[in-house]
């Protein structure tokens, strides 16, 4: 009798078959896992970079706040009427205008300053703002009278006087020694001509403000980055010069 062979060599081949497609199937599952595990940690990471992106700009931001309110408390001395604050600008009212076409400051006006910025350089030595504060900016203004390059002209001289009076050490109320080495590294004048200009009332444009300038987040060394690794700036060479260059000859 003929015996049926084809049938059992097919069932052989299948159960030889068998072991080598489970293997696969279970290679495929363990590479997937190994790639969920890999998405997951790596997500991980960049949440967790987020987050502490995130907590240190509220940082950054409270920091701010706080310096800024700090100041406020102090423009709200009964000696410092007219002072007000404006977002991160200082605008001292009265206390610091010009009269026309000038850039003198008279005995009141210069008293002024050196009583209210040093006790703003207190501020800012304060750990919090010193951490992101950039720089101080006294900013010049002209009235709407002249022409654009006079009145440039006229408001960066009005700001560099307020340098020449909170760096003259001949004055009896002179800012102290470091006081005035903080002026040198953290203050920088600044012009802006009429452009920002008090239409109606020409005598409150010819004025000066102090504003101040926060580091943004990559400027933080404390955070680490390439910006870090410079080299820091050198010192500005100290010297009592105190003649100032705004003085007639």
């Amino acid at each position: 009798m003929l015996q049926l062979k084809p049938p059992r060599a097919r069932r052989a081949k299948d159960e030889a078959e068998k072991p080598f497609w489970i293997s696969f199937s279970d290679l495929m599952t363990a590479l997937m896992v190994l790639f969920l595990v890999a998405m997951a940690v790596a997500l991980m990471g960049v949440t967790q970079g987020l987050r502490k992106l995130e907590d240190k700009r509220k940082g950054r931001e409270e920091a701010i706040h706080s310096c800024l309110a700090q100041i406020q408390q102090l423009a709200e001395k009964p000696e410092f009427k007219g002072v007000k604050v404006r977002g991160q600008s200082i605008d001292f009212g009265p206390l610091a205008e010009f009269r026309k076409n000038g850039h003198e400051l008279g005995p009141e006006r210069m008293a002024f300053l050196r009583n209210f910025v040093p006790q703003v350089l207190d501020v800012a030595r304060e750990p919090q703002c010193q951490k992101w504060l950039k720089r101080f900016v006294v900013e010049g203004f002209a009235s709407q009278e002249g022409s654009y390059l006079y009145n440039l002209n006229l408001s960066l001289a009005r700001s560099q006087r307020v340098l020449c009076v909170l760096l003259d050490t001949r004055a009896g109320d002179a800012p102290s020694q470091d006081d005035r080495r903080l002026i040198r590294q953290l203050f920088l004048v600044s012009g802006s001509s009429f452009n920002a200009a008090v239409l109606d009332h020409p005598e409150k444009s010819r004025r000066v403000e102090l504003r101040l300038e926060f580091k943004e987040l990559r400027e933080d060394c404390r955070a680490g980055g390439p910006a870090c690794a410079s080299t820091p700036p050198e010192p500005i060479p100290w010297d009592e010069d105190v003649k100032c260059p705004l003085t007639a000859k």
